[in-house]
């Protein structure tokens, strides 16, 4: 039982670490509500594993700062939606259609996404937030652990700290690419929305800035 508790502490550390990325032991200890000597035992427990890694910063007068963060291999520990069965549906894809082929498939899941998504949101008259909030609401159901939030300039941003389908992304870029579209397209077009980071491109998390597009 001792041993499936501190397992659990240790899952929501790398949870938290996951939503809400690098930081002190102090800080995590907050969160997690154990005291920060506990939280430093599984975190260096976790980096024997090598699930957490840390780097020193240095400021001003006093010992520097221990900053914890997720090794990559952290992100195997997370839901993957079935990513070897994925790449081997599209290398067989490619193998029987084509590119062509695995591009029309990939096709027929935006329109199957672009409906489900549409029959859900709000109707276009709604306030963006609501819109949002509402496709915040579906991509967690989806296992992205998305969450939104307005920023000082009035623009929301819509951030997804983990991405189910990367494996799959990595070999079918058009996936990604999709997604982006689909936000643009569920949103509305008077909504311009751009992806500020990207989980492919080293991103701890993949994050959407979304504001009213120039002249709307």
């Amino acid at each position: 039982m001792a041993r499936d508790a501190k397992r659990r502490t240790r899952d929501r550390v790398l949870l938290h670490l996951k939503q809400t990325g690098p930081q002190t032991a102090s800080e995590l200890a907050k969160r997690v509500r154990v005291s920060s000597v506990a939280v430093r035992q599984h975190l260096y427990a976790l980096s024997n594993e090598g699930l957490v890694a840390y780097e020193d910063e240095r400021g001003g007068v006093g010992r520097p700062r221990r900053i914890w963060r997720l090794a990559p291999a952290a992100h195997s520990a997370f839901p993957d939606a079935h990513s070897e069965l994925a790449i081997d549906l599209i290398d067989a894809a490619k193998h029987a259609f084509g590119d062509e082929g695995v591009e029309r498939l990939v096709k027929t899941r935006k329109r199957a996404q672009l409906k489900r998504y549409r029959e859900i949101l709000p109707p276009r008259d709604a306030p963006i937030e609501k819109r949002v909030a509402a496709l915040a609401a579906i991509r967690r159901g989806e296992g992205f652990m998305a969450e939104w939030s307005k920023e000082r300039d009035g623009s929301l941003l819509l951030v997804e700290n983990h991405c189910p389908i990367c494996a799959a992304a990595a070999v079918c870029p058009s996936l990604c690419r999709d997604e982006l579209s689909i936000f643009k397209r569920v949103i509305g077009k008077e909504i311009a929305i751009e992806r500020v980071e990207y989980i492919l491109a080293g991103g701890r998390r993949c994050a959407y800035r979304i504001g009213r597009a120039s002249g709307a």
